[in-house]
């Protein structure tokens, strides 16, 4: 399948009174950011227009799930996951139960097992399509969806389909209330669950693509220009990040460009609107410098030290970089997109924008499916973990290598060989992975085998590649570090270059922290993205 799920906003949002009315029709639930500030949705037009402020944004070609619990005879939001509509329509029953499987289940692991569900299907209409036909070619999706629910004992109270500015229910027949041609969507913003959400600080922050466009590279004239800067930057600086020395001279070259380019951005004057703020800081920041800094946050070793600009003063700044960065990442430079954006997604996460660090992670792995960092704090985000256990790692390294504590790695910082979570469990090269190597909710990795302790796949310096086999286990006379690959572009053939060096990743630091009411994904580890960044 190619999509990509997703979860967003808090599991806990508000209240209903009693499932359903006198006439059958299922009641749907309230949606204020806080129990002091409570609005009644009694409609599914209500309902409709509470999908933005249950998601944070307006979902385009989207299936939503909401989930429902009772609490004090007053149905509640709990948990919601999104999932891009597969386009082949023989992926929508895998879809359906892989959303479902994955919202009940998580939602389970915390102890709040759904009650009912509510479903969303939003898609506007292709060239020459109504909305109406719209909302039909995609009632076989709907049913899945009842069914699959269904069969985990979690009854679909409402489902809508939202396309072209209408709604329509498939649950309700009455024609006074949900009639064939669909009712129109009310103004954004002008509904009594607007104004409430508004007073309780909810914001909707523009469409899903709206999002990504901060992350994504645009199209433009300039685009070639970074290509061949991206190309200049790869013919030295892979070589030297093979050698032992000069990775370490890489290493601090790269880490002194970003805190400089970091101090710029942060003296730039403000500017008004999200798109004029990204072209600044895109104006701000050259090509050349745009591409060794690129090129140097495919190292492990230096992309984790950068990830220590997290709070503070640091983080916005950093932030900006880290999307600037990824906007560069033009043509056949789109998988080395992993690095800025898993630390975009990290410092997004880290100073409490949820929304942003679940696409940007998500968007990471769609550039690079194995990698591990990104899928680890993807997961552990979309789980619920405090990301001060993340924080705390991340500081004790920081201060090691500025006290020059414990062992070394090839670039003079800190490198021990075994270290423990918060929680007790071990953190190995490639992250906090629980003994076993399992996923911590208990799955295996994306192979279907269990999940090496070893780190990103193509290691320490690596330029991944997917698809690359893994290496043989060493014998008595092989070495027992791993061996790791690289690659990077050749500008003259065009063809990609393959070295190999022993170095380890250092260890990314993620914890299991604590474990409170979130939504849950529905397949973070699941399957492989479209080339938009799902």
């Amino acid at each position: 399948m190619t999509n990509h799920s997703e979860t967003t906003g808090p599991s806990e949002n508000g209240g209903i009174p009693g499932p359903r009315q006198s006439n059958g029709k299922a009641l749907v639930p309230s949606v204020p950011g806080a129990d002091e500030h409570q609005v009644t949705l009694r409609t599914p037009a209500e309902l409709a227009d509470a999908l933005p402020y249950l998601l944070g944004y307006r979902p385009e070609d989207s299936i939503v799930l909401a989930a429902l619990r009772d609490r004090e005879g007053r149905g509640r939001f709990g948990g919601r996951a999104r999932l891009g509509i597969p386009a082949n329509t023989d992926d929508w029953s895998c879809a359906a139960r892989q959303l479902v499987q994955g919202l009940v289940t998580g939602s389970e692991r915390r102890g709040v097992r759904p009650e009912q569900m509510v479903a969303y299907l939003c898609q506007e209409p292709a060239p020459g399509e109504t909305g109406r036909e719209v909302m039909e070619r995609l009632r076989p999706l709907a049913q899945r969806l009842r069914v699959e629910c269904g069969a985990l004992d979690v009854p679909v109270v409402e489902a809508l389909c939202i396309s072209a500015g209408r709604f329509w229910s498939y649950c309700c027949d009455d024609q006074a209330c949900c009639p064939a041609e669909g009712l129109p969507m009310g103004l954004p913003g002008t509904s009594v669950l607007a104004a409430a959400a508004t007073y309780a600080g909810i914001q909707v922050r523009g469409s899903l693509s709206d999002l990504r466009a901060r992350l994504l590279p645009g199209e433009s004239a300039s685009a070639a220009d970074q290509t061949a800067a991206l190309d200049a930057a790869a013919t030295t600086l892979v070589a030297r990040i093979l050698d032992t020395e000069g990775r370490s001279e890489v290493a601090r070259e790269t880490l002194e460009s970003a805190e400089r380019i970091m101090r710029r951005l942060a003296a730039a004057p403000p500017v008004s609107g999200v798109p004029a703020e990204d072209l600044r800081d895109d104006h701000l920041l050259g090509d050349d410098e745009a591409a060794a800094l690129i090129l140097g946050l495919q190292d492990r070793t230096t992309r984790d030290r950068a990830a220590g600009w997290m709070e503070g003063d640091e983080a916005a700044p950093a932030l900006r970089l880290w999307r600037a960065l990824a906007r560069r990442c033009v043509g056949p430079y789109g998988e080395h997109a992993a690095a800025p954006l898993t630390l975009a997604g990290w410092v997004a996460w880290s100073t409490g924008d949820e929304l942003e660090a679940r696409e940007a992670l998500a968007m990471a792995l769609g550039a690079d499916p194995d990698y591990l960092f990104a899928r680890l704090l993807h997961q552990a985000c979309n789980e619920g973990l405090d990301p001060e256990s993340i924080r705390r790692c991340l500081r004790a390294e920081r201060e090691d290598r500025a006290g020059g504590v414990g062992q070394t790695g090839p670039d003079g910082g800190a490198l021990p060989e075994e270290d423990t979570r918060p929680d007790g469990g071990a953190i190995r090269d490639g992250g906090a992975i629980p003994d076993g190597g399992t996923r911590p909710d208990g799955g295996s990795g994306p192979d279907g085998g269990p999940v090496s302790h070893g780190g990103d796949r193509a290691g320490a310096t690596g330029l991944r590649k997917p698809c690359a086999p893994r290496e043989p286990a060493p014998t008595p006379q092989q070495p027992s570090a791993r061996r790791r690959r690289t690659r990077g572009p050749n500008p003259a053939d065009g063809t990609r270059r393959r070295a190999r060096t022993t170095s380890r990743e250092p260890r990314a630091g993620v914890a299991r922290g604590r474990s409170d009411s979130r939504a849950e994904d529905a397949g973070a580890t699941g399957h492989r993205t479209r080339g938009d960044g799902q």
